[in-house]
């Protein structure tokens, strides 16, 4: 297998990533053909992914948004892939000239990618670091660079918490950095489960099958269970609802069906 230009050095490119896999989903062209391979799989299950895709996408824009409505300019974003157009600093700098954002990603494609597309960005930095680790990217330079945690943050987890299992504390990890950050803060997440998905729960679990076999499993989770992350966070209206239902800037009856699977909150810590 010929390995990119763009492709750093060290890493696998025979073994199928999920931050490359989103970017095939999403259109994006830093992806191998493993990844392709894997993601086109788990499309036979579920042929929406790429819609499910681009409702996280736009659930995020207008998270940010509200963010920065609210006069909360710093964001850090965990899980945050390979950079694709409409990235958060795009969205939150282009909403405010004082706004602030560190990436996180444990991929290493992802992390040099977000250093190529930061390169020349102000007040945007990138850290290789894992969500297990909270402690670790709150006391990495970057955060200490370019964030004060004495003031507001809003921490995003889009599309990344179902890859942690339970055995990882995921629960855990997210009480870690939301107690870490200021009052005012808030929390954007979204979320992968078998609720709201317009096909047999039968079929659905074929393209989780995907995922476990690739080793990153995928963990769907209950409306329940998802909601409880944002515990310590007053849920900010309409509450832990699908995606496309979050404040949205087009009609419902405009959404795909597959745009409903998954559930997406933010919640504002006081």
């Amino acid at each position: 297998m010929e390995r990119p230009a763009w492709a750093p050095p060290g890493i696998d490119i025979s073994v199928p990533s999920v931050s490359r896999m989103y970017d095939f989903y999403l259109g994006g062209s830093h992806n191998f053909e493993v990844d392709r391979e894997a993601a086109r799989k788990a499309m036979e299950f579920l042929p929406g992914l790429p819609k499910i895709m681009q409702a996280n996408r736009a659930f995020m824009r207008r998270a940010v948004r509200h963010a920065v409505d609210n006069d909360v300019t710093q964001f850090l974003d965990i899980g945050s892939g390979i950079p694709t157009f409409g990235n958060v600093h795009e969205v939150a700098q282009a909403a405010s000239d004082t706004a602030r954002v560190v990436y996180v990603d444990h991929d290493p494609v992802a992390v040099a990618h977000s250093r190529a597309v930061l390169e020349g960005v102000d007040r945007a930095a990138v850290v290789a670091a894992d969500l297990r680790k909270p402690r670790e990217i709150l006391h990495s330079a970057e955060v200490g660079e370019l964030l004060d945690l004495d003031r507001p943050v809003a921490l995003l987890l889009v599309a990344v918490l179902h890859f942690l299992e339970d055995s990882d504390e995921p629960y855990a990890a997210v009480a870690e950095l939301v107690d870490a950050l200021a009052p005012g803060s808030m929390l954007i997440l979204t979320h992968a489960s078998y609720e709201g998905i317009p096909v047999p729960e039968e079929r659905a679990g074929g393209a989780v099958g995907v995922y476990r076999d690739i080793r990153n499993p995928l963990v769907m989770r209950s409306h329940e269970e998802i909601t409880r992350f944002f515990d310590g966070t007053e849920l900010v209206e309409p509450g832990v609802v699908p995606m496309p239902l979050w404040r949205p800037g087009t009609p419902d009856e405009e959404e795909d069906p597959f745009a409903f699977s998954g559930f997406a909150g933010v919640g504002r810590k006081a």
